[in-house]
């Protein structure tokens, strides 16, 4: 999970959403996670019903475990790619930035996560520190767009220090969308604050 954690960027530029699903229960989930250090994208638990999205991918073992699995899916929810492996075999990350290279052809010429600057993060106006695949942040894009406002969008997983900001805005929570309101933070959709903050 480190090393996922380690090509976040790269993975953000091809616009691709990192997801960790374990049949552990939630607890267990954030302690395993703690011990690792900071992980900037979400993990899943498929504690309950226990196994159930391991039994639809057909990785549920008998055990009560779940293989360990990697699977590519595209924006239309198919599956692209599978990978089934001992805990000390898993496939390369290049693997599969490059496999996500093909799947999206027309975002493989984005620069490199050594070659994206490491500026400032943006300030002044509306910021949206959000990911592409966050439900409220879809949400988010539509009231902000029926009001006719103008905002900037920041990837937490393309842009680097953007979640460790998030973090810090956030007690040490990764919390989508957050905003930054010519520095009035907002954290989360939160409409009743958001229309106060915006007048």
């Amino acid at each position: 999970m480190p090393a996922y954690e380690a090509d976040l960027v790269k993975f953000g530029a091809l616009d691709a959403q990192v997801l960790g699903i374990s049949v552990d229960h939630v607890p267990c989930l954030k302690a395993w996670a703690d011990s690792l250090g900071t992980i900037n994208y979400p993990l899943m638990s498929d504690f309950w019903p226990h196994g159930a999205v391991a039994q639809k991918y057909c990785v549920f073992r008998s055990d009560g475990k779940s293989e360990r699995a990697i699977f590519l899916l595209d924006k239309q929810g198919i599956i692209r790619y599978i990978d089934v492996h001992d805990i000390d075999d898993q496939p390369k990350n290049e693997v599969l930035l490059e496999l996500l290279r093909k799947m999206e052809p027309q975002l493989a010429a984005r620069l490199p996560a050594s070659q994206i600057p490491m500026g400032e993060l943006p300030k002044g106006g509306i910021v949206m520190y959000c990911t592409p695949w966050c439900p409220d942040c879809k949400r988010a894009r539509a009231w902000l767009k029926q009001r006719g406002l103008q905002y900037t969008e920041v990837n937490t997983n393309a842009v680097p220090g953007a979640a460790k900001q998030v973090r810090q805005w956030a007690n040490g929570h990764l919390v989508m969308p957050t905003f930054d309101i010519n520095g009035t933070i907002v954290v989360d959709f939160d409409v009743e604050k958001l229309t106060k903050v915006l007048g």
